[in-house]
């Protein structure tokens, strides 16, 4: 009975085992029939040597697109990213938010300044070129500079409305 009691472990175990090698011997068939897809008449060897030289050329891609990849980060630097609409009301007794500053920015805060200053006797429109957006305090105080030095000089009422949206 000591006897039995042995052999069935052993076979329980040699059964344990041959599952877990016939598990693994799936698995690598399987895996060598995804590698072999395809391919007739074709000893490992060049299968192989196939799929190292398909890799490298992947690699080789991969590489020029990555150059391209920064090549074009680096242009997109100097397209247009940023841009801002400010309409106001200079004058009270004129209708109308119709006097605006637009501001078209790259990323490197390089751009221009459009304004134009609508008045009943006419429509002034100013360009600025924008370096570094350093500036644009410089350029604020200028534009309201030649705002109010327009309006002294006007026979409009001398207290602008401001409203930005």
């Amino acid at each position: 009975m000591y006897q039995l009691a042995i052999t069935d472990y052993l076979l329980i175990a040699l059964s344990l085992w041959l599952a877990i090698l016939s598990f693994f011997l799936v698995k690598t068939l399987s895996h060598y029939r995804k590698l072999t897809r395809g391919a007739t008449n074709i000893d490992f060897a060049t299968l192989i040597e196939t799929i190292i030289k398909r890799s490298e050329v992947q690699e080789e891609n991969i590489g020029k697109l990555t150059k391209e990849l920064s090549d074009f980060k680096n242009k997109a630097q100097a397209f247009l990213q940023k841009f801002s609409l400010i309409r106001f009301n200079p004058f009270e007794d004129a209708g109308g938010d119709q006097s605006f500053v637009v501001t078209f920015m790259d990323a490197k805060n390089n751009g221009v300044v459009i304004s134009s200053l609508h008045s009943r006797t006419g429509v002034r429109v100013y360009a600025k070129n924008v370096e570094d957006a350093i500036f644009i305090s410089d350029l604020i105080r200028s534009i309201i500079h030649g705002v109010f030095t327009s309006l002294k000089r006007s026979n409009f009422n001398r207290n602008p409305i401001w409203q930005s949206h």
